[in-house]
């Protein structure tokens, strides 16, 4: 009878820990780790490879990232090239198989989109260029619904014996990301015809989606820091055609927008750039709000 019961209490305890293991994910940047555990929930543990105050472009690979994609079942990434400088060394030095390029825990956001800004010469001459095109998809609220959708499938794919919660998951989040959409588009109706000067090409795809006009960018090539013979170029620039605000990610150095700000009386809009880049932006949908609270006011001032 002991011996039935020492079974029957270790078939219990496997069962028990199945039932509760989790997709442990590595995701390169904050805003895929929230969509993620937003389309996850208890079934996954997200792990992000950087923090919201870098820049994804240059990270380190550290011993502590290596490790965490040796434990992953699902990296979740942008791809386009942004993180070309390090995820390479780390896919290789993790010797997991699993989430190595063309597996099923390989999942690149920039993928699932068609991007833009993709050059028809490539020539480094021109600094860091990206050659798939813009890889900053998340700002574009359709496209980042498009990611959420490949996303949830993947993750069926991956643990299918939660398919019903996935998918309870996604039509939640599709519901309110659609209605957030209508809400935003009205409330930064007013940013349509802006002109702005930007920092870096992070916020195309938001710009294209209301309506806003980049005329130019602090940075003379990408990747470069501004110059002062950049700089003096964009004054001359701004004071023959105008802008209303230049734009500055919470992670870049604003010594140059405050410079030309000082010169042309310009406003310059410090903004968030991903999930906790700001003490309000805790989520996507926060995020996505504090950004264009930050833009309407800065244009009613």
């Amino acid at each position: 009878m002991k011996i039935v019961t020492t079974a029957v209490s270790f078939t219990l305890l496997l069962f028990s820990l199945s039932a509760s293991a989790k997709v442990n994910v590595f995701a390169c940047e904050p805003e895929w780790k929230a969509l993620v555990e937003t389309l996850g929930g208890e079934h996954v543990k997200a792990f992000a490879a950087t923090s919201a105050f870098q820049d994804p472009h240059y990270v380190e690979a550290r011993p502590s990232l290596i490790a965490k994609t040796r434990q992953a079942d699902l990296l979740v990434c942008t791809g386009a090239e942004l993180e070309v400088g390090w995820l390479p060394l780390l896919l290789r030095q993790s010797g997991n198989a699993s989430i190595q390029e063309s597996e099923l825990g390989f999942f690149l956001a920039a993928e699932q989109v068609e991007r833009i800004e993709i050059p028809t010469v490539l020539d480094r001459s021109q600094g860091d260029v990206h050659a798939s095109g813009n890889p900053h998809v998340h700002w574009g609220p359709y496209r980042l619904l498009a990611i959420a959708k490949a996303l949830s499938e993947r993750l069926i794919r991956i643990d299918s014996d939660n398919t019903d919660d996935y998918q309870a998951n996604f039509r939640a989040f599709e519901g309110m990301w659609k209605k957030q959409i209508k809400s935003w588009e009205t409330q930064a109706a007013q940013l349509k015809g802006k002109k702005v000067i930007v920092y870096h090409k992070n916020w195309s795809y938001m710009m294209n989606w209301l309506g806003i006009e980049a005329i130019g960018d602090l940075e003379p090539k990408p990747g470069i820091p501004p110059t002062s013979a950049h700089l003096a170029s964009l004054l001359k620039k701004v004071r023959s055609t105008g802008a209303d605000y230049i734009l500055v990610a919470n992670y870049q150095n604003d010594k140059g927008a405050l410079w030309l700000s000082q010169k042309t009386n310009v406003p310059v809009i410090n903004l968030p750039f991903t999930v906790g880049g700001s003490e309000k932006a805790t989520d996507l949908v926060s995020l996505y709000n504090e950004v264009l609270t930050r833009l309407t006011t800065g244009v009613q001032q």
